[in-house]
């Protein structure tokens, strides 16, 4: 084996360029799927730091119909409190609810993320402390507790050493006595997720858990909707068997409630919920990937087999002299073997730089992409993914070295030995797979092209230029009133602004509050699920004004719009359309809640925006006056005479001379907003579009070898027709013909491949459909009219041919 490994080496060494092409083609391919796979296994393959995590499974309230409600909904207490004791199926069930708060500090205070979590949370996700202790049952009462867990992450940005936060006491917006410090929970621990929670801006489920916090059920509130629910399932059971237990359970507590009738329990893998995302972004890139692969073992074939005739007499005196087929057979694998390690060696460095592009283009565009690191198993997938390569190119061009005939090859034998129309036959056959291979690849990148121009010519009722955004909370609620109008008089005031409001319902960031309300006029819901849902923004004065959103009736929110109670509501053309439709909206009544709740005066109607997604038509939303709503955490909106960016520091420090406690963070554009609204089709286009300039290339030149072997083949067959009369053109017209119709041969199996494989791609698209006919035809076009070029270098090759020169060698 060492042997036969210097002389593969030593041969190789003898035709660099040759060994150059077959190896950077195999990097290309190796380099790309490996980069991929490590997306994959630091995304969805990694397990998350919970005991048996595959036996953990969320439990979420649904229709009856498994159709999820308009605003999500929990669970009420009293329910999965019953599912505890009656589940047969479950090991343990755990009740939890996402919680946004802040560490409050005299110089700047910093928003956290954590959570409520109930007693049996900690046994349910098999988690134990790193250091210190879990809350103790006189920690955990009905009443409030000081005791806090923190995040190994959040207490190593917070006191560098996360031993050191033990004991420490620590300052929480919202709460009037400190909490105390009383464990260290591991790294890596991520939030579960909350439907109804994924609406505020800043909820991210891929974070780490800054906080825990216990919590217990109020006696008075057990039938109230508050609490996502995650359970383990027993060992051994099935999730059918979890879903019908649970069926039995519901059905039966809507029997003797009728809160809880018309609500269905739905269970899911937690692996599978958290995962959802990014299985739709991930596995179709790792499919194209593969494509690209697949057409570098293709070229890399060719390579092997063209240089197999060319050593076609070596071959054949080896046999001659009694080396035996398998001999002969290992030899030529030692040769794919050796390139295609090569290969491999230079695509896992390759991967590297991929996924370091990767996390720079995809931060927005792929959860948890901080878990991605190229390690070991990028490793061992690019090794995997060489071996492969080197069955896939080198396995056909082994075996017709083991299976060649000394006589005949030695009779044959020459400078000129070439191809039988058999093997030209399967090149042309690889070569039209390359074909259509690329051609799937350049349809899906010009459909995301397209969705990503259509997205751009959306309508989407505000604008986005000229516009600076910013999350500013302040820590006193006393002092919530003054600060909020002090700061709009100084930011306002600044030079380069036009104007100012602050907002909770920034388009596109996700900010909403779910809410349920009563219209007047509509029929009173009787039970929760049969309530109206629509997303609640609340608005200063100006806000229409700095997002250009014109008012179609009515009258702006005034400063004297204020108090302790909700008196007057902006809605938007499409509530007025459902629900008033051709009559009169000005002074109509909504309630929150329900009727028993103070009536809200609606005194406007605002344009359609596409405030939550720019692919979703408009729908009903309310915006209440900031003023009355007082909401805790929200976004400064200033609209300004040049580049947003010159005047953030100017902002910020009106901001914190007002008062330097407040929270100022996440300032961005509304531009930048919009682009990470999107980033996931821009990184899936920019991805695919990559992989189909690489594709292409390796199939043009896959073209390109075929022909020229072809031209080499019929050589003979070509002078004796420039000996008879046949012009330049009329060979040139020959070699073209061949070159179209294994061009024409690889797009028809490409349209057909192409139909199917775009269809992975319907939750990216907009305004496109997978099978829209000028997509496949334009790209057809386009890639044949790129592939012909390919032909044209043979195709003069073979009209130079001298008929005297090839006739008499022959």
């Amino acid at each position: 084996m060492l042997s036969e490994l210097v002389l593969v080496t030593r041969t190789l060494r003898k035709q660099p360029g040759f060994a150059l092409i077959a190896v950077l083609t195999l990097a290309l391919g190796i380099g790309a799927t490996s980069g991929v796979f490590s997306l994959i296994h630091g995304v969805l393959l990694s397990p998350p730091p919970y005991r048996d995590p595959g036996q953990l499974v969320l439990i979420q309230a649904v229709r009856p119909n498994g159709r999820a409600f308009e605003a999500p909904r929990n669970w009420p207490a009293a329910q999965w409190m019953d599912w505890r004791q009656n589940a047969k199926s479950l090991d343990g069930v755990a009740a939890y609810a996402w919680s946004f708060n802040y560490l409050v500090r005299p110089d700047g205070s910093q928003s956290i993320e954590g959570m409520y979590v109930t007693k049996e949370y900690f046994r349910v996700m098999g988690l134990a402390p790193l250091a210190g202790r879990l809350f103790v049952d006189s920690e955990i009462t009905g009443g409030a507790s000081s005791a806090i867990l923190l995040g190994y992450e959040f207490a190593q940005r917070t006191f560098g050493d996360p031993a050191a936060a033990l004991g420490k006491e620590l300052r929480i917006s919202r709460s009037d006595a400190p909490y105390r410090v009383v464990g260290i929970m591991p790294p890596g621990i991520r939030f579960l997720p909350s439907p109804t929670n994924s609406q505020e801006p800043n909820y991210n489920v891929n974070a780490m858990v800054d906080y825990w916090l216990p919590a217990v059920p109020s006696p008075k509130s057990l039938k109230s909707a508050d609490w996502d629910v995650v359970a383990r399932m027993k060992t051994g059971a099935f999730l059918a068997t979890v879903q019908s237990d649970l069926n039995v359970a519901v059905a039966r507590e809507a029997q003797s409630e009728p809160a809880f009738q018309k609500i269905a329990a739905r269970v899911e893998s937690l692996g599978d919920d958290m995962n959802h995302d990014g299985r739709r972004i991930l596995f179709p890139l790792l499919g194209a990937a593969t494509l690209v692969l697949l057409i570098a073992c293709g070229n890399a074939a060719a390579l092997l087999l063209v240089r197999g005739l060319q050593r076609q007499g070596e071959y054949a005196i080896r046999a001659a002299l009694g080396i035996s087929r398998w001999a002969l057979f290992r030899q030529a694998s030692m040769e794919s073997l050796a390139l295609s390690l090569s290969g491999g060696a230079l695509g896992i460095a390759l991967a590297f730089a991929v996924v370091k592009a990767f996390k720079t283009v995809g931060g927005h565009a792929i959860p948890r992409l901080d878990a991605v690191a190229a390690g070991w198993p990028m490793l061992a997938f690019g090794l995997g993914a060489a071996i492969c390569a080197a069955v896939l190119a080198g396995l056909y061009p082994a075996w017709r070295a083991s299976r060649l005939d000394p006589l005949e090859a030695l009779k044959s034998a020459g400078p000129k030995s070439s191809a039988s129309r058999g093997e030209r036959r399967l090149l042309r056959t690889v070569t039209m797979a390359q074909t259509a291979l690329t051609l799937s690849l350049l349809v899906g990148a010009t459909l995301l092209i397209r969705t990503m121009v259509n997205i751009s010519n959306v309508q989407s009722g505000y604008r986005v230029d000229r516009i600076l955004t910013m999350s500013v909370t302040e820590m006193q609620r006393d002092q919530w009133l003054d600060f909020h109008r002090r700061a709009l008089d100084r930011v306002s005031a600044l030079p380069g602004i036009e104007s100012a409001a602050f907002a909770w319902g920034v388009p596109l960031t996700g900010n909403s509050w779910p809410a349920s309300i009563e219209v007047e006029g509509q029929p009173v819901a009787t039970r929760d699920s049969e309530r109206i849902a629509v997303p609640l923004r609340g608005v200063t004065q100006d806000y229409f004004k700095v997002i250009g959103v014109p008012l179609e009736s009515g009258r702006p929110f005034r400063a004297t719009d204020a108090g302790k109670r909700l008196t007057v509501a902006i809605v938007n053309q499409a509530f007025a359309d459902r629900y008033f439709p051709g009559a009169p909206i000005l002074g109509k009544k909504i309630w929150l809640g329900n009727r028993n709740n103070a009536a809200i005066e609606i005194i406007g109607v605002a344009a359609n925006t596409r405030t939550g997604d720019l692919t979703q038509p408009p729908s009903p939303e309310v915006y209440l006056s900031l003023w009355q709503v007082n909401a805790f955490s929200k976004h400064l909106v200033v609209r300004t005479t040049a580049d947003p960016a010159s005047i953030r520091t100017a902002v910020e420090r009106e901001l914190r001379s007002v008062d330097p406690s407040i929270s100022v963070e996440n300032a961005k554009t509304l531009e930048q907003i919009r682009d990470e609204s999107l980033a996931s089709r821009d990184f899936a286009m920019q991805l695919l579009v990559g992989f189909s300039i690489v594709g292409g290339v390796l199939t043009l030149v896959g073209i390109y070898g075929v022909l020229s072997l072809s031209v080499a083949s019929r050589r003979r067959e070509i002078a004796i027709r420039a000996a008879v009369g046949a012009a330049r053109g009329d060979i040139r017209t020959l070699i073209f013909g061949e070159g179209f119709r294994l061009i024409a041969g690889g797009l028809a199996a490409g349209v057909v491949l192409a139909l199917l494989i775009s269809r992975v791609l319907q939750t990216f698209l907009y305004g496109v459909q997978p099978t829209d006919p000028l997509t496949l035809i334009g790209s057809a076009l386009l890639f044949a009219a790129v592939a012909l070029l390919a032909c044209w270098a043979p195709s003069h090759r073979a009209a130079r041919v001298d008929p005297a020169e090839a006739l008499r060698y022959e």
